[in-house]
């Protein structure tokens, strides 16, 4: 057994016997549950910290490790909280598209729908020697600069390129957090927000919980069509628009040279902001244009940075580069909601991106992801499938299907099936065109897996369409 499956599995002896005892009862010797069990110091440390979480145990230091008071009853009846539908009113937040994306597949069942990295090309090794070494800085765990590490700034700033400056760098809890705390500081509720359509579907929920209204301007295969996005903004009387110009998700579309100077040019005629999502500009196959922020000179564009999609979920460090009354806004929103993005993260991933492991990391995660989209578009081609692109970045295909598929009743079938996908319908701020299904290739545990899950998904479509 591994040593997750052995803590488990004591935890598990330990409860039935804990439900033997009384409460104040003492537990066996910490010596003679190692001896008994046959396990390490370690899992039995684990095991009945578990268990104190749980509320079953009470570790009382010097004396011993007891159980503790059972807990009381549940009522006869549930509470009464009807009366919160009349407190909270008729405002709902939708996170039903944001929570699938973050479910695990079950068990047996293949991952193509995701939007982190495999764990085995998560850099974890690297990560925990980053870790180690943050937590023997001194100050590891005293408050940080407001704003955020100076270098860790400064290293975000130098990947942005143009003339950012640490000045202009704001360290926030993962970009998620940073698209809801720009929207909130740039646009007042009700207001519209230009979005391209198809767009990240984290984006709309948190425009639609700050109570904003997403506008779609369409997309091709060369990105974002500028030539409407004038029209839109005119239409609209719209200040802003959220773009993902590099790596889209979910198209995995790059916005060409000609049209990311359209872009800041239609903006400033309109006086808006462009606010730029950059979350996947290390996830590269080949090589990236730079960012709008980098040609950016009076502050129109509001870009986030992102190190969590290269390196583990958990790593909730991203950035936000802004100029003028519009950072000022967005720092003072942080505060007030969250102070400061904790110190050990921040010490972690500049220790991260300064070590000799950060490249080694970065070509490593290019090479396979490269082997991995080609992978699953041979699976797709032999069953008739090709995305709207070839991705040069990022971790989905964007793939068209028949028409009169129930994209959503499809994914349905494929997960009794055995594979997870991502329906299109929920990327779209309005109507869908046509249906499609967003397919991961950087979250299954290797091609084998990629081939088998698009093989079950092509059965299902033959069956559904029928």
């Amino acid at each position: 057994m591994n040593n997750d499956s052995s803590i488990a599995g004591l935890a598990q002896e330990l409860r039935a016997e804990i439900a033997r005892l009384r409460p104040g009862d003492r537990l066996p010797s910490s010596r003679s549950l190692m001896s008994r069990h046959q396990v390490s110091p370690v899992t039995v440390a684990r095991a009945i910290r578990l268990l104190a979480a749980e509320g079953l145990l009470v570790a009382r230091p010097g004396s011993g490790t007891y159980v503790a008071e059972r807990p009381r009853p549940a009522p006869a009846e549930p509470a009464d909280l009807d009366w919160q539908a009349v407190a909270l009113g008729d405002r709902t937040v939708d996170a039903e598209g944001v929570v699938g994306l973050l479910s695990q597949a079950p068990e047996g069942v293949i991952a193509l729908s995701g939007g982190y990295l495999a764990p085995a090309l998560q850099p974890v090794r690297a990560l925990a020697a980053a870790a180690a070494r943050a937590a023997r800085r001194p100050d590891a765990w005293e408050r940080p600069p407001l704003w955020g590490l100076r270098d860790l700034r400064e290293w975000f700033a130098r990947t942005a390129g143009g003339d950012v400056t640490a000045a202009d760098v704001t360290i926030t809890s993962g970009g998620q957090s940073a698209i809801g705390l720009i929207l909130r500081a740039l646009l007042p509720p009700g207001a519209p927000l230009l979005v391209e359509s198809p767009t990240y579907l984290g984006a709309l929920a948190s425009a639609r919980a700050a109570g904003l209204r997403p506008v779609p301007v369409p997309i091709d295969d060369q990105g974002l069509r500028t030539d409407l996005l004038a029209d839109a903004f005119a239409a609209t009387g719209a200040r802003a628009l959220f773009c993902q110009p590099t790596f889209h998700n979910p198209t995995g579309t790059v916005l060409s040279r000609p049209r990311r100077e359209q872009v800041l040019d239609v903006a400033r005629a309109a006086g808006a902001f462009v606010v730029e999502d950059d979350y996947s500009r290390h996830l590269a196959i080949d090589p990236p244009p730079p960012p709008l922020v980098a040609s950016d000179r009076d502050g129109r564009v509001v870009h986030i940075a992102s190190l969590t999609k290269i390196t583990a979920p958990s790593l909730r460090v991203a950035a936000v580069i802004a100029r003028g009354a519009v950072a000022e806004r967005i720092r003072s929103a942080q505060v007030v909601e969250s102070f400061f993005v904790a110190r050990p993260l921040q010490e972690t991933a500049l220790e991260l991106v300064t070590s000799s492991a950060w490249p080694r990391h970065l070509r490593t995660v290019g090479e396979e992801l490269r082997r991995r989209r080609d992978a699953l578009t041979t699976a797709l081609a032999a069953a008739g499938l090709r995305p709207a692109v070839r991705p040069h970045g990022g971790l989905h295909l964007w793939v068209g299907l028949p028409e009169g598929v129930d994209d959503v009743a499809l994914a349905e079938a494929a997960l009794r099936a055995g594979v997870l996908v991502s329906p299109g319908r929920r990327y779209f701020p309005a109507e869908s065109p046509r249906p499609r299904v967003r397919l991961s290739y950087g979250t299954a545990a290797g091609e084998t897996e990629l081939a088998e899950g698009a093989a079950r998904f092509a059965r299902i479509l033959a069956a559904t369409a029928r």
